[in-house]
């Protein structure tokens, strides 16, 4: 049985962080985030590592699946309605990742040093902050 528009709506509105709301949207781009670059600390470096790092490792397959999570946040942040020159940069962010990511060691060495979705994060909380100050997080 397919589902109405209205009553797809309905049942998002009770589940949280599946909203199209900017604080919905803001829970889902950080745990993308999280997913990607930082799983885990690599003990005595107290680098975070996550499945960028990791995935890119398998060759080309590897490299296009992180490149189409990194994509979605960008079209995440479209879909906030953040101006074009903002996802530009995302996406040349994303580029930058995947293309020497997907040079053999060389690339997985790049990949652990450049956080390419911790940049876009950063792009978007500034335009969550500025646009829909509701959204912001307090840290302790």
């Amino acid at each position: 049985m397919a589902l109405s528009q209205d009553q797809f709506d309905h049942i998002v509105r009770d589940m949280p962080g599946f909203g199209r709301d900017p604080a919905s949207v803001r829970r889902r781009i950080e745990a993308m985030e999280a997913m990607l670059e930082g799983l885990f600390v690599i003990p005595g470096t107290n680098r975070r590592v996550g499945l960028d790092s990791l995935v890119g490792l398998v060759p080309v397959v590897g490299d296009i699946a992180t490149a189409a999570m990194g994509a979605w946040i960008v079209w995440e942040a479209r879909n906030l309605g953040m101006s074009k020159w903002h996802l530009t940069r995302m996406a040349a962010n994303v580029g930058v990742d995947t293309l020497i990511g997907a040079i053999p060691f060389a690339g997985d060495i790049f990949d652990f040093f450049y956080k390419s979705n911790t940049k876009n994060l950063r792009i978007i909380r500034k335009h969550l902050d500025r646009h829909h100050p509701a959204t912001a997080v307090i840290d302790q």
